[in-house]
């Protein structure tokens, strides 16, 4: 009985809407994560068929975009008083990179944890595992001849004065002082926060700006390890002669790409492909048993 009431209700609810009222209610509601799924497969499925050397030269742009993140926070580092909340505002430097990959659609590799990892879900075949792994190669290998050059021309070169190179040097010093399990468990944080902002942002139009902003915000305050970001870091102390070549690879970058990658894949990828493919199973339950 409580169930036809409801019934009527919903109906009579309905029938006090015209039609364009109907429609503006079904735009306000909430995307169904199918539609995000299924927009991300997309978009993943365009990034595994572009040629190596296309992602290659998106790669190495992006490489040289991340390096906006320590200019930006070396300045804010240089010329904030020497105050308790002034990590608050540096960290506000560290968007700028995201902002300038984001937004001129360029590719970094912590994003493509989740874009082609889709379709190869999806699929699980071995031509798509082979594209997932080119495009991996090619972008990272960009991004991170990229960070090389940037650190190069921020620690050997006359382009900021002295005392923005210290604060450099400082930030750097931060980025690389976690140790090897450390840094990969800070990655996760990093790599999952980034393919978060990448499923939201899919079918975003008008909040893309504050999502960027506050999903890259966090990581730069949590001191998160991010391969392309803390590269250029870590890198801008390799070319000053403070650190090795060894303790870049081998202390940062590499617990770092596993952590980034271990946190894009498994806790964004595959949890919310695994939450699609259950509603699919549910929705044909439904279907067959006509409840």
């Amino acid at each position: 009985m409580a169930e036809i009431i409801n019934l009527d209700r919903e109906q009579d609810s309905q029938k006090e809407l015209d039609a364009s009222e109907r429609k503006e209610a079904e735009e306000r509601s909430s995307v169904h994560v199918q539609v995000v799924h299924e927009a991300i497969r997309k978009q993943g499925d365009e990034e595994l068929n572009r040629s190596a050397q296309a992602l290659a030269w998106s790669g190495l742009a992006a490489g040289f975009s991340m390096g906006m993140s320590l200019v930006m926070e070396g300045l804010l580092q240089t010329y904030l008083p020497d105050r308790p909340w002034r990590p608050l505002l540096v960290s506000m430097g560290y968007p700028f990179g995201f902002l300038m990959v984001v937004g001129g659609r360029q590719q970094l590799f912590t994003e493509n944890t989740l874009s082609p990892i889709i379709p190869l879900l999806e699929r699980k075949d071995r031509g798509t595992l082979w594209k997932v792994a080119k495009l991996w190669a090619a972008v990272l290998f960009a991004n991170i001849i990229g960070a090389h050059i940037v650190a190069w021309v921020l620690s050997n070169t006359p382009a900021f004065p002295p005392n923005v190179q210290h604060s450099f040097e400082q930030l750097a010093r931060q980025a690389i002082a976690a140790g090897f399990w450390t840094a990969m468990l800070r990655g996760v944080f990093a790599g999952w926060l980034i393919a978060m902002m990448v499923w939201m942002l899919a079918v975003m139009n008008d909040a893309r700006l504050p999502v960027i902003l506050i999903m890259t915000y966090a990581i730069g305050l949590g001191g998160f390890t991010h391969i392309v970001a803390g590269s250029i870091e870590a890198l801008f102390l390799v070319w000053n002669g403070s650190i090795s070549w060894w303790a870049y690879a081998g202390g940062y970058a590499l617990p770092t790409l596993i952590g980034n990658v271990l946190g894009g894949v498994t806790l964004v990828s595959v949890l919310n492909h695994a939450q699609v493919v259950a509603g699919k199973k549910e929705s044909r339950f439904t279907l067959d048993t006509g409840r």
